[in-house]
């Protein structure tokens, strides 16, 4: 078992609102948008804030979309939100980009989750 611990900062948050869904970066990361624009997707990697328990930290095995009738397997073959680190990864359509806000189609995130970081 590794001893190293690391320190992951949020870059901002999922906005969900009146249908549409965004990604509000912190200000200070304004900068770091600078061509985003020029791409169709970007990848999300945000955090499973919801399953922050060391309870929910400790599942190493579950059904496949929580479905019964689902063969065990182990957290690292499914996209399973209960795993050692709550690190979650998607990618989206971009819509737009203004200022600090990137819109995009959908997130399979909810509103006020983390981010942690973007790329394409």
């Amino acid at each position: 078992m590794a001893t190293d611990t690391f320190k992951v900062y949020p870059i901002g948050t999922v906005s969900k609102e009146d249908g549409h869904t965004y990604l509000v970066i912190d200000k200070e990361y304004l900068p770091a948008l600078m061509g985003l624009e020029r791409f169709s997707h970007v990848t999300v990697l945000y955090w499973f804030h919801l399953n922050d328990t060391p309870e929910k930290r400790a599942v190493l095995q579950v059904h496949p979309q929580g479905k019964k009738e689902n063969p065990m397997r182990g957290v690292f073959a499914t996209h399973s939100p209960m795993r050692p680190n709550l690190i979650a990864i998607t990618r989206c359509k971009i819509l737009s980009v203004k200022n600090n806000i990137v819109e995009v189609d959908k997130i399979d995130a909810f509103d006020k989750t983390p981010i942690i970081d973007l790329k394409n």
